[in-house]
């Protein structure tokens, strides 16, 4: 019996085979694509409101009399930004939970149509009084990164699943590799946006005439910079729905292998026979019974993943904390170079364009690059080796930012900071930042994948609202009189830069939790095969079958 169930077993895992051998075809392009524009969406919807705080405080929090624009107070600007990162975190757990519930395909139109509609409504943002406009836009901003928190676990899941073991890790990171150009996007668009308002309606800067500085015109430019967002979406919606269920689930979860085969078939135009067809999932005793399964809060999943999950979690937390608190310097570098003059200097729109002008450049020569190297070489590398080196060297770089950052900030070195920081930021994406999101998507069973990845990403959410918020008051000055206005005295950038370092350095050593996938199958990493042949020898002594297909 234990023979008949082996062999079953072996023969259904055939089916998977052929996703695991197939030659890289149209259709896992068009997956990408489909996949990678939901990314689009999500950078371009979290990274773009960095480019509009300054002309919100301008429109809504201009004090009569004073010397300076307006700006949003510490604790509005704190709410701004962060509300879609908490979204975001909600939502990663809760959609990736729902992947694993009802189907990868299933859920994948919501977090897109979710997106869509607050893009759009983030952009039509009501109210009589700027608390009023603010909390609304809050509101829809937290449901869009509801969305967006969705979009992680399960494009990772769907990519991973259709991938073949060749090329997996380098079609996951080209989905990943979308960030780069929606943040890219998000710049552009700003720039062009600003550029024809600037324009049409030209007006003095702030020192001249602080009322005529901002136009009234300048109300819709950060509402169509929002809502642009929504565009690469919807187009890609059509798409999203035609995507058939992933293979792995429909055989593995949902126990239809025929279905599973039936599916594979028209997209990846793989024949699959009749009998690896008619073979079906079992999870089945001598008796038929269903045999139990063991879950995310069991001791089986502990023993077997519980280190695993650990180190995907804690390496994506301590990542996001160094990567998102790049806005602590980015001001400094941007003024010390004269690329953002002082605003006073400047009218509304004219500082929206060169604040977007600066950050396309950021995006363009750092953080682009670094993606598409990852995408490169991780087939050949290998995750953990790509993840070490970027621990590693953004240690480096942040030490080599902070032990002489009196240098640094003294007039004629900034060069030599900006390079050291563009290098942080390659390094930044030519690891951890794109592995990170990779390897949680390859080492966990079928049926708990898309909450595993959820939970990861969320450990990393966690770890970008510490990065943007908490470093943000740390890295005050610590003369109360040179702070930011509105915000305490902290422990001063340099310190702050130790801190992140040691963030980096942690990083560094957790990875080694994290298994290699590099060329494996999913169900190899998964380790139920192993498991399959353990229960055949118990099963043995007692005469039953406890045979279970790798899941």
């Amino acid at each position: 019996m234990n023979r008949e169930g082996s062999r079953m077993a072996k023969e259904q895992l055939q089916v998977l085979n052929a996703l695991d051998v197939a030659k890289t075809q149209w259709y896992h392009f068009t997956a990408i694509v489909i996949a990678g524009m939901g990314f689009f969406t999500d950078a371009y919807d979290l990274f773009s409101i960095s480019l509009i705080t300054k002309l919100l405080g301008r429109i809504y929090y201009h004090v009569d009399g004073s010397p300076t624009p307006g700006t949003l107070p510490p604790n509005v600007s704190a709410a701004v930004n962060g509300v879609a990162f908490v979204g975001t975190l909600s939502g990663q757990l809760f959609f990736g939970w729902l992947g694993d519930k009802m189907g990868r395909k299933r859920v994948y139109g919501m977090t897109l149509m979710l997106m869509v509609i607050c893009s759009f409504a983030s952009g039509l943002s009501f109210g009589h009084t700027p608390k009023s406009v603010m909390a609304t836009l809050c509101f829809f901003r937290f449901w869009l990164g509801f969305g967006i928190g969705g979009d992680y676990p399960l494009s990772a899941t769907i990519m991973s699943e259709y991938a073949n073991k060749k090329t997996r890790g380098a079609f996951i990171a080209a989905v990943f590799a979308m960030q780069g150009f929606g943040i890219l996007a998000g710049g552009m668009v700003a720039i062009v946006v600003s550029l024809a308002f600037k324009t049409h309606f030209p007006a003095p800067p702030y020192s001249v005439d602080p009322l005529s500085s901002t136009v009234p015109q300048a109300d819709f430019v950060w509402r169509i910079i929002l809502m642009f967002g929504a565009v690469p979406a919807l187009l890609t919606y059509y798409w999203r729905l035609k995507m058939p269920e992933t293979a792995r689930y429909t055989a593995l979860v949902a126990k239809n292998a025929k279905q599973a085969a039936s599916d594979m078939s028209k997209v990846l135009q793989t024949e699959i026979t009749e009998d690896q067809a008619k073979q079906t999932t079992t999870n089945s005793d001598a008796t038929g019974a269903i045999k139990p399964q063991f879950g995310l809060f069991s001791k089986e999943f502990a023993r077997r993943h519980g280190l695993h999950l650990l180190g995907t979690a804690t390496t994506w937390f301590l990542l996001d904390i160094a990567y998102y608190s790049q806005n602590l310097f980015q001001k400094d570098i941007f003024s010390a170079i004269g690329w953002i003059p002082k605003p006073k200097t400047m009218n509304a729109l004219e500082e929206v364009f060169k604040i977007a002008r600066a950050q396309t450049l950021i995006a363009l020569c750092g953080t682009v690059p670094g993606y598409w190297v990852t995408v490169a070489l991780i087939d050949i590398v290998g995750r953990l080796k790509i993840q070490l080196l970027g621990f590693f060297m953004m240690t480096a770089f942040m030490l080599g930012l902070a032990v002489p950052y009196a240098h640094w900030t003294t007039p004629g070195h900034h060069i030599g900071f900006i390079v050291l920081y563009a290098f942080t930021f390659f390094f930044a994406n030519f690891g951890p930042n794109s592995t990170t999101f990779i390897t949680p998507a390859e080492i966990f069973p079928a049926r708990l994948r898309s909450t595993c990845h959820g939970i990861s990403a969320a450990s990393g959410k966690l770890g970008a609202i510490i990065g943007s918020f908490g470093f943000l008051y740390l890295a005050q000055n610590r003369d109360p009189a040179k702070t930011d206005h509105g915000y305490p005295a902290g422990i001063g950038v340099r310190d702050s830069l130790f801190l992140l370092a040691a963030c980096n350095l942690m990083g560094f050593f957790f990875t080694f939790l994290v298994p290699e996938a590099k060329g494996k199958s999913l169900e190899e990493m998964t380790k139920e095969n192993e498991e399959d042949d353990d229960m055949d020898m118990e099963g043995s002594s007692v005469g039953h079958d406890n045979k279970t297909v790798p899941v």
